[in-house]
C-alpha cells in the first residue's frame, strides 16, 4: 500500500462513518464495495478487512453514545446476545462453504429495497392505522442472530440490516442506533477473532492490514462527528436517511450482482 492510498482510504471511511453512523450504521456494507472495486482488495481477504474495519472504527461512535447516556438498555443485550454466535457460525460458512456472492447480493437488494422504499413512504404518509407493536424480545434475538451469521460470511455491518427492520416495526432511531452500532462492534471483534483462528488451518484469510486500519481511523472519526449530529437531527429526517440508506445498498447489490 503507497500513503496516498492509505489516505484515500481514511478518507473514505471518514465520510461514509458519518452520514451512516446517525441511523446506527457502521458503514462496512458501503465500504466493502469501495474496497473490492476502488482499491482492489480480493476475496475472501475483503471479509476481515472489512471486520478490521469496524473494529476500529466502532468506539468513535460508541463513546458518544455513552457520553449522552444511550449505550445501554436491553436492547443492545439483546442484540448482541443473538450476532455473538451467529458471526462465529458466518465466519466458519465464509472459509469453508461460501455462498455464491451473486446471490448474496440479489438477496440483500431483494430485501433492502423494498424496505427502504416502505420506510420512506411510512415515513412520508404516516400509515392511519394503529402502529404495529415492537418486535418481542425472542423475535430480536432471533433476527439479530441471523444477522450475524450474514456478518460474519461477509463482513458487513449489522446495522444496515436491523435497522431498517426494527425503525420499521416502530422503534425509534435514537434507541437503535446505538444498540446497533454495540452490536455490529461486539460482532466485528469476535468475527476478526473467529477468521484469526481459521487462518490457522492454512486458509487465506488474512486481511488487509494497512487499508483496513487506515480506513477504521476514518471511521473512527467519521463515527463520533455523526454520533455527535444525532440529537440535531429529527427522527423523522433520520429516518429518512436510513431508508434511503437501504435503498442505495439494494440498487448497489442490485448493480454488482447483475454485473
Amino acid at each position: 500500500m503507497t500513503a496516498p492510498t492509505e489516505l484515500y482510504g481514511l478518507a473514505a471511511g471518514l465520510v461514509i462513518a458519518l452520514v451512516t453512523a446517525p441511523v446506527g450504521v457502521s458503514g462496512a456494507v458501503f465500504l466493502l464495495p469501495v474496497q473490492l472495486s476502488v482499491f482492489g482488495v480480493p476475496s475472501p481477504a475483503v471479509t476481515p478487512t472489512n471486520l478490521l474495519y469496524n473494529v476500529v472504527a466502532g468506539p468513535g461512535a460508541l463513546l458518544r453514545h455513552r457520553r449522552k447516556g444511550t449505550l445501554g438498555g436491553p436492547l443492545v443485550r439483546l442484540l448482541v446476545l443473538g450476532t455473538l454466535p451467529g458471526v462465529v457460525i458466518g465466519a466458519a460458512v465464509r472459509v469453508f462453504a461460501v455462498p455464491g456472492a451473486t446471490v448474496f447480493r440479489l438477496l440483500v437488494a431483494g430485501l433492502l429495497t423494498p424496505l427502504g422504499l416502505w420506510l420512506v413512504a411510512r415515513t412520508l404518509r404516516p400509515a392511519r392505522t394503529p402502529p404495529r407493536p415492537e418486535p418481542s424480545p425472542r423475535a430480536v434475538t432471533a433476527l439479530a442472530l441471523v444477522v450475524g451469521i450474514v456478518g460474519g460470511i461477509y463482513g458487513i455491518g449489522g446495522g444496515s440490516l436491523l435497522g431498517p427492520v426494527l425503525v420499521g416495526r416502530g422503534m425509534p432511531v435514537a434507541v437503535v442506533a446505538p444498540a446497533a452500532l454495540a452490536s455490529t462492534f461486539a460482532t466485528s471483534v469476535v468475527g476478526a477473532a473467529a477468521f484469526a483462528l481459521l487462518s490457522l488451518t492454512g486458509s487465506d484469510v488474512a486481511p488487509d492490514w494497512s487499508l483496513g486500519l487506515a480506513c477504521g481511523i476514518g471511521g473512527l472519526i467519521g463515527g463520533y462527528l455523526g454520533a455527535r449530529l444525532q440529537p440535531r437531527l429529527p427522527d423523522r429526517a433520520l429516518r429518512l436517511l436510513l431508508g434511503a440508506l437501504a435503498m442505495a445498498v439494494g440498487g448497489l447489490y442490485v448493480v454488482r450482482g447483475l454485473a
